[in-house]
């Protein structure tokens, strides 16, 4: 992959982070996500989902400074996440996964939509919705919601969907 392939797919990765389109990734990205999503899903910030998603938003900032935010401005900057946060995490993808657990969890719980079934999976359709609230293109987040039925029952569990999000950010390949 040449240098101007892995600069589009790095560009479009911090996108996906800076909600806001500020040129900056801070915790008012990962709160706005969390907003978005609860508002799509017709879900209140003060329920128990609620909470858990933005408890799992701030971890998943908290984790991503504490990668990335070189100058502790509390904001990561395109330089430090593709300085930091890229090189960390392509390095030791299990980390990223360990700093997504928790607001992955509790996404897949709010776009289930049930109470508590006691599995961690939600229905492709509703991680479908996720995916477009969070910003995917209508026939991306189609096509990687689908694709990450891994056993063809209709849901998406959360082992898949935190081992899908982590090679998204930790593997640039050509089409990853």
């Amino acid at each position: 992959m040449d240098s101007a392939e892995y600069e589009r797919k790095i560009a479009h990765r911090f996108a996906a982070f800076d909600q806001d389109g500020n040129g900056y990734i801070d915790r008012a990205d990962f709160n706005a996500a969390a907003s978005r999503l609860l508002t799509e899903f017709g879900t209140t910030a003060r329920c128990d989902k609620g909470q858990a998603l933005y408890t799992g938003a701030e971890a998943f900032w908290q984790g991503m400074a504490g990668i990335a935010d070189v100058d502790g401005d509390q904001r990561v900057t395109r330089e430090e996440f593709v300085g930091g946060a890229v090189k960390r995490l392509r390095d030791n993808p299990e980390r990223f996964a360990e700093i997504a657990r928790p607001f992955l969890r509790a996404a897949i719980a709010v776009a289930d939509g049930v109470e508590s079934t006691g599995s961690a999976s939600a229905p492709v359709a509703a991680v479908e919705r996720a995916l477009r609230v969070l910003g995917a293109e209508d026939a991306v987040a189609g096509v990687a919601a689908r694709s990450l039925d891994a056993d063809g029952d209709g849901r998406i569990a959360e082992s898949d969907a935190v081992a899908a999000l982590s090679a998204y950010f930790t593997v640039i390949e050509p089409d990853a």
